[in-house]
């Protein structure tokens, strides 16, 4: 999520593809890139798995202070796709 911004000033856009294609036995990728406008920051991106039903849970975050963070079910299978700003909040879903 972007840092707050002043009043009267409009944020960013997230982009994300509409659909990944995988292959089983093979690293996915879930990209995700914020393009901030000037003055703003991503200091947190939250990665949530929604079942059939539609329930939510929390798969990953990613801070800029405190790192990464995988839920246990998916530790060492999930990982940031990249280092850095966190503008690309991208993950790898391995294997």
């Amino acid at each position: 999520l972007p840092s707050p911004l002043p009043a009267g000033c409009s944020g960013g856009s997230v982009e994300v593809q509409r659909s990944v294609t995988a292959v089983l036995g093979q690293d996915a990728v879930l990209p995700c890139r914020y393009r901030a406008q000037e003055g703003e920051q991503v200091v947190q991106v939250t990665w949530l798995k929604r079942s059939a039903s539609g329930r939510s849970a929390e798969v990953a975050v990613l801070d800029l202070r405190h790192g990464e963070h995988v839920q246990d079910a998916y530790v060492g299978r999930v990982k940031r796709r990249g280092e850095g700003a966190l503008e690309d909040g991208g993950i790898v879903l391995r294997n």
